[in-house]
């Protein structure tokens, strides 16, 4: 946090998926923008289930295909979080309502839900989580995240340049 420095935190419900997924998707996204060195990622999630487990086996290998590499490890939300980060993003509504009533008051944090930076014709509220799913769940959240990454670091920017 800081004038010059902004962090985001990914959010799903396990941490072994999406919000893995989308740490990496945006890491890419940022790594070819001006601010790359003024913003932080992690991810984390609702749950502690899957605590310090690598990012499920079947994400990693589609979100491979495409080039990104998951390197985070599965961690739960704690509430120091809502501190350290300047946005935390969630993957569908059920986890940005936990979120939501999970922040402190006095916290600054700003919550948003993923899809709201997704640039589409048909509106989608949520990332679909894939966990049960096969292999077509998985590409259909790279995809939004792809979608998405784009608005996101255009929202960081904003919110850097003082104007968010």
């Amino acid at each position: 946090m800081g004038p010059n420095r902004f962090t985001v935190l990914f959010v799903c419900l396990g941490n072994i998926c999406r919000s893995p997924a989308g740490e990496a998707v945006f890491l890419k996204c940022l790594e070819q923008s001006a601010i790359a060195d003024r913003v932080s990622v992690d991810s984390a999630g609702t749950i502690g289930f899957h605590e310090n487990s690598p990012a499920d086996a079947r994400m990693q290998h589609h979100a491979g295909l495409r080039g990104y590499q998951l390197h985070s490890r599965a961690r739960k939300v704690v509430a120091g979080d809502f501190y350290r980060f300047d946005l935390i993003v969630a993957m569908d509504r059920d986890n940005l309502a936990d979120m939501e009533s999970r922040r402190p008051a006095d916290a600054s944090c700003e919550l948003r839900l993923f899809c709201e930076f997704v640039d589409r014709d048909d509106p989608i509220g949520d990332v679909p989580d894939p966990y049960y799913g096969e292999g077509e769940g998985f590409e259909r959240v790279l995809d939004l995240l792809e979608d998405g990454a784009e608005g996101l670091l255009a929202h960081v920017a904003s919110r850097l340049a003082g104007n968010g």
